[in-house]
């Protein structure tokens, strides 16, 4: 089946190459009888993948449940999925079926799988298996033929070293893995889903969808989402129905945006490849040297030096320095810049002691940049991919930066 085909039936909005991706390994694991492990923040739809697999699985026509681990209380899980016999426990009154005897032949899916109690993960682990469970109270041994399908939003390999997750477990579980991208790497996604729920959401109230103003929109692809596409849906219906003027301004926007959250633009256009905190570190670097040179020509003109010639196009570069920053176009000449300023130290020069400045030492960037690398490594025991999300860069260019600075 065709990805553009599932995205159709299921109603999945996006063309980011990272949504494809995850689409994809979907629907070729979809026929098989593997387990699966999706992984990806909350709020991302992850619940949406698992029905995709059983719709497309041979099991299409057996039951799916779907169960949220951390939303059931550790005393009555095992009885929900495993059930449990009359009088094994304080309540139980009567004999209960738990899921993997009543979804037999069909799928569940088990959200935040991390959220599970050890005592309950060795339970599941033998029906993954063996196929086999024993009800809470019994002793008799019970067949099921199930598929699981979890999902998490945690680093489950990281709970493994804390002793909150069976690393056996979590090794028969991802068998294969499909990561779901956060909305804020999904590139323009953001503004498709937002034309989206609006449609939605005027035909729901029966008013004209809302929209956005260039400015509105580039603050809505720029910021981070972090309850990702749930938390987008609920902004847009917020709008939608608060909102009398049905094209949004940027600062209408920002006022649905919580303030704890950055809502910086994003820098979307990288043609060099290099990664925003890369693209940062350069951008100080030059920033730094602009305010060096300009230092040394005010000291230069306080010992009496001529300062050097620009033009307005030198002036503006030697601030833009072909960074894409704004520039102020500033139409002055050489003459009528310097002589207040001359004048000026010339009148303070006698009652203001003047001491020459060594030239200042431009930031080791690679310096600081090493020494960070370094804590955050040690801070995860060398896992680079929790690393690199610490560090805001992905993990080809957190490889990159450890056999530059021979951190292997």
């Amino acid at each position: 089946m065709k990805i553009q085909d599932v995205k159709n039936r299921f109603e999945i909005i996006g063309n980011s190459p990272m949504l494809n991706l995850a689409l994809e390994t979907a629907i070729k694991v979809a026929p098989t009888e593997m387990s699966v492990l999706i992984n990806g923040e909350s709020g991302v739809g992850k619940e949406n993948f698992s029905k995709i697999i059983h719709a497309l699985s041979k099991r299409k026509l057996g039951p799916f449940i779907a169960l949220n681990c951390g939303a059931i209380p550790e005393g009555t899980i095992d009885s929900e999925l495993f059930g449990h016999e009359k009088g094994s426990f304080t309540g139980a009154h009567e004999n209960r079926k738990g899921y993997f005897e009543t979804v037999n032949g069909g799928t569940i899916f088990l959200d935040e799988i991390g959220e599970m109690p050890l005592a309950t993960q060795s339970r599941l682990l033998r029906v993954l298996e063996t196929g086999e469970f024993i009800k809470v109270g019994a002793s008799k041994v019970q067949k099921t033929d199930v598929r699981i399908i979890a999902a998490t939003n945690k680093e489950l390999l990281e709970l493994t070293s804390r002793g909150r997750f069976r690393e056996d477990l979590y090794y028969r579980m991802s068998t294969v893995p499909i990561k779901v991208p956060s909305l804020r790497d999904r590139g323009l996604d953001a503004a498709l889903l937002f034309r989206k729920f609006s449609q939605d959401f005027g035909e729901l109230y029966h008013t004209p969808p809302i929209q956005l103003e260039d400015a509105a929109r580039d603050i809505l692809l720029g910021y981070r989402w972090p309850g990702n596409i749930r938390q987008l849906k609920n902004i847009v219906e917020q709008l939608s129905v608060l909102e009398e003027d049905r094209l949004i301004t940027a600062e209408r926007l920002f006022n649905y945006l919580p303030k704890e959250y950055p809502t910086l633009p994003a820098l979307m256009n990288n043609s060099d490849g290099m990664s925003e905190r890369d693209i940062f570190y350069k951008v100080l670097f030059e920033m730094k040297k602009d305010i060096t040179d300009l230092k040394q020509i005010v000291y230069g003109m306080l010992n009496g030096e001529a300062p050097p010639m620009m033009n307005n196009e030198q002036m503006g570069n030697m601030f833009n320095n072909g960074n894409n920053l704004p520039v102020v176009q500033a139409s002055f000449s050489q003459s009528s810049f310097a002589q207040p300023i001359q004048q000026s130290m010339i009148i303070h020069q006698e009652a203001v002691e003047v001491k020459d400045e060594p030239k200042e030492q431009a930031i080791s960037l690679e310096k600081h940049e090493l020494e960070l690398i370094k804590k955050v490594l040690d801070k995860f025991r060398g896992r680079r991919r929790k690393a690199a999300r610490e560090l805001g860069i992905s993990e080809r260019t957190l490889y990159r930066k450890i056999k530059q600075y021979g951190l292997e």
